[in-house]
């Protein structure tokens, strides 16, 4: 059946259990902008529940319900919703979005729309302000791939991050020694500035390796980019610079260091004693 509305048929891969929590969000907020992932499985169980009731009101009733509502058939017709660990190649914002028919609306409203959209899918996004990605992409742009550490059961992981134009793709460390340039993606961040100019803001969602991350794995290393990226901090942006400048004297500690007086990997231990047990 055909749909009317600003959305286009793509929707991200859903697991069974495994919510995103908020882990991070508050001092993202602080940083700039917020990584948003879908709540826990009960949470996310009861605003299904409420966008069903909603739903049943008539077409009209709430128009931001009916954006969802069509982007989620859509995506039903047509079939495109990715497979669990594989990512989509070309995703544009297009794929997801008409941009031509949100253009007529605020950053506040599209901001809206994109948030509570994605809120019902086992990924992460965000929304950010414009000023911010200029600062980060300019930096991507000096230094496109960084060292970034994920808070596992005994000790940390790594993962390096490198940019490719607007998408950031993170590999375990432990996969680019084993298998070099042919270790797959487990996360890639796809950020869209196509509103940057018109509205201020830059939207920016992700895919993810479900067998090897979990929503709330992939919030705190989607949160560490601002943290090393998009900081005020000379100190901090300057772990970046010797990552790819100056490699020899670059120290792992450092980045451990910074993620754990910002916070941010606080809230994984309990959940990974739980996943992997």
């Amino acid at each position: 059946a055909g749909v009317n509305g600003p959305w286009r048929g793509e929707a991200a891969g859903r697991s069974k259990a495994q919510g995103g929590g908020t882990q991070g969000c508050r001092e993202g907020r602080r940083r700039g902008w917020v990584i948003r992932a879908r709540s826990s499985p009960d949470v996310f169980e009861s605003r299904m529940e409420k966008r069903d009731e909603v739903k049943k009101q008539p077409v009209g009733y709430s128009k931001q319900v009916e954006f969802i509502r069509c982007m989620d058939e859509k995506a039903e017709a047509l079939g495109t919703k990715t497979s669990k660990g594989r990512f989509t190649k070309d995703k544009t914002l297009d794929s997801i979005l008409h941009v031509e028919m949100v253009k007529e609306k605020s950053a506040e409203e599209i901001t809206q729309i994109w948030n509570q959209y994605f809120s019902a899918k086992d990924t992460v996004y965000a929304v950010i302000p414009a000023e911010k990605f200029d600062l980060l992409w300019k930096r991507a742009q000096k230094c496109p791939s960084f060292l970034y550490a994920l808070p596992r059961k005994e000790g940390y992981e790594f993962f390096v991050g490198q940019w490719s134009g607007t998408e950031l793709h993170f590999t375990s460390l432990i996969n680019i020694q084993t298998q070099g340039e042919t270790a797959p993606s487990h996360l890639v961040l796809y950020h869209y500035p196509e509103l940057q100019k018109e509205k201020g803001i830059v939207l920016m969602t992700a895919e993810m390796d479900s067998k090897f991350l979990v929503v709330h794995e992939a919030q705190c290393l989607a949160n560490q980019v601002q943290l090393f990226y998009a900081t005020d901090r000379s100190e901090t942006y300057k772990l970046v610079e010797i990552f790819n400048h100056r490699p020899n004297e670059f120290k792992y500690m450092s980045v451990i260091a910074e993620l754990e007086q910002s916070g941010l990997g606080r809230g994984l231990r309990p959940s990974q004693d739980s996943h992997n047990s």
